[in-house]
């Protein structure tokens, strides 16, 4: 089942436009990550990280085996990362870019 046009559709209500304008008020890093550990289990933590880390390494072209075997997450998990990198709203794409931009910027001496 096609669930891409409802994707959205948490967004609509307004304690989910809270949470996201939440997220992006911040601009602190260790902000960010107080608030997270404040609202989320370390699992729940733990699990948004490995997803992170296996759309990356999609992004890389690595094998589902390898990703799994780092990651500890499902095949099933796997391939829904995979499907929302092509399908999605480019969420991940641009963060990884972003991540990527960010990590590869030298600050002038």
């Amino acid at each position: 089942m096609d669930m891409s046009s409802n994707k959205n559709i948490i967004w609509e209500s307004k304690t989910a436009q809270q949470f996201a304008e939440a997220l992006f008020a911040i601009d602190n890093i260790k902000v960010l990550q107080n608030f997270l550990s404040d609202i989320m289990t370390e699992k729940e933590i733990a699990e948004i990280c490995s997803r992170l880390e296996a759309a990356r390494m999609l992004q890389e072209g690595n094998k589902y085996t390898d990703i799994i075997a780092k990651t500890k997450l499902s095949s099933r998990t796997v391939a829904r990362i995979s499907d929302w990198m092509k399908n999605g709203h480019n969420g991940y794409s641009v963060v990884l870019s972003q991540i990527h931009k960010h990590h590869s910027h030298t600050p002038p001496a």
